[in-house]
């Protein structure tokens, strides 16, 4: 039972891993369609796709005898609250086997998709739906989150049933080195934001935003990018952070309540009198840490978040661009980033998701920086040396980032450029 600050700080201490065991976890959102009308696909039909995945040693993750996920190893297939599905892979070495990962999945899942007449569509923002068009499902923590979740931002609920991302997972080897990466990861924002914007249709309409799934996010309950992500925030700092944090809910048993009235701080003093005034447990923490919705956060490990989801043909780019820098050149790039003003930062994060590489920062626009950061990452990862079969190394998967930099237009504009030319939908789809 948790019911003192250090209890906290110890959880992220027991995340400590020795660097030559640094593992990558990504985690990437699909939205999947009817082909015959255009629709995001409903419950019924999430159960037959997922029924199709058990022939590839999928296992079922039920709840109430409804079917909501499945798992194979180290592996989930969850599902998100209008049937997007999200693969949170293995953990793993290196950005080899991570893209190996996703291609095996892939594999699965065209296999599945076309069996279904599925289409998948891999964007940041769900480039067709209105939002009371997006099916749901029977998850339950989902109904009590639709309830409460608008109360603290206008667009909470674009967030949960139209937006998609990718996720990256990445260890620290110190409380040092968590506090230089934490830094670093929010500084780049941005960048993050620009560079990896994919979602710039909403409705079949060109939303005049490259990455319309950032501005929503921006305008969701407990997200955003606060300033004290800035500092150099240890680990009592975070814990100070998460104890006066809102709870979204709390689970006991097999049941939601909802937590809008108490902090975790309320919790561990015993005063939540709907569960009986009882502690929370480290499952009730590890929960908490998981509905705080900022950019990035802390577990055992951070969660980087702020990458719309991109077609296969990019999907290891993200997750290769990050481990360059902060598993191969943290400190080049930490020198850079330690001069930059909060203020100016801020401001860059709010206007990104429209103005993209053009957004000023520090003097200079997100494309310089964004071209600066992937050539430190090349080097990060070049440091590696971290070789596949064929003897070549990670910087093979920034290559659809550098054809971003020199042609500088981001996946987005090509996107609009492929869908202005005839308001094709098809164009949204993956091959």
């Amino acid at each position: 039972m948790i019911d003192k600050k250090e209890q906290i700080i110890n959880y992220f201490k027991s995340g400590l891993k020795n660097n030559k065991n640094f593992k990558i976890g990504i985690e990437h959102e699909k939205f999947l369609f009817n082909n015959q009308n255009n629709k995001r696909i409903d419950y019924s039909k999430i159960k037959k796709m997922f029924s199709a995945l058990l022939e590839f040693g999928w296992k079922p993750i039920l709840e109430k005898k409804n079917i909501i996920g499945l798992n194979k190893g180290g592996k989930n297939i969850t599902l998100e609250p209008g049937n997007q599905i999200e693969l949170s892979g293995e953990k793993l070495n290196h950005i080899h086997e991570a893209c190996a990962e996703s291609q095996d999945y892939l594999f699965e899942l065209k296999q599945v998709t076309k069996k279904l007449n599925i289409s998948i569509v891999s964007a940041g923002f769900d480039p067709i739906s209105k939002l009371d068009e997006v099916p749901n499902n029977p998850k339950q923590r989902y109904k009590l989150m639709t309830k409460d979740m608008p109360l603290g931002g206008e667009l909470s609920l674009d967030m949960m049933y139209r937006t998609c991302g990718t996720q990256l997972n990445i260890d620290y080897e110190s409380e040092i080195d968590f506090v230089k990466k934490f830094r670093v990861v929010n500084s780049i924002v941005p960048i993050s934001i620009s560079l990896f914007s994919n979602s710039s249709i909403v409705e079949k309409k060109k939303s005049n935003y490259l990455s319309y799934r950032s501005k929503v996010w921006q305008n969701t309950a407990r997200g955003g990018l606060p300033k004290l992500f800035f500092e150099d925030l240890n680990f009592e700092k975070y814990a100070d952070f998460i104890m006066n944090f809102p709870i979204l809910f709390i689970q006991t048993k097999e049941k939601y309540i909802s937590g809008k009235n108490y902090t975790f701080k309320d919790f561990m003093n015993q005063k939540i009198n709907e569960i009986n005034n009882r502690l929370p447990t480290e499952k009730d923490l590890s929960t908490h840490l998981s509905t705080i919705f900022t950019e990035n956060r802390l577990k055992k490990y951070i969660e980087l978040r702020s990458m719309d989801t991109c077609g296969w043909d990019c999907l290891c780019a993200g997750p290769a661009f990050y481990v360059g820098i902060l598993y191969g050149n943290l400190d080049e790039v930490y020198e850079i980033i330690s001069k930059w003003d909060k203020d100016k930062i801020i401001n860059a994060y709010l206007e990104a998701p429209q103005k993209g590489f053009n957004t000023q920062l520090m003097g200079k626009d997100l494309h310089y920086w964004a071209s600066t950061l992937l050539d430190l990452s090349k080097k990060g990862l070049e440091n590696r040396d971290i070789l596949n079969k064929n003897q070549k190394n990670e910087t093979m998967f920034l290559n659809h980032l550098q054809r971003l930099i020199d042609n500088k237009t981001t996946n987005a504009e090509n996107m609009i450029s492929k869908f202005s030319k005839n308001d094709d939908l098809s164009e949204l789809y993956d091959e």
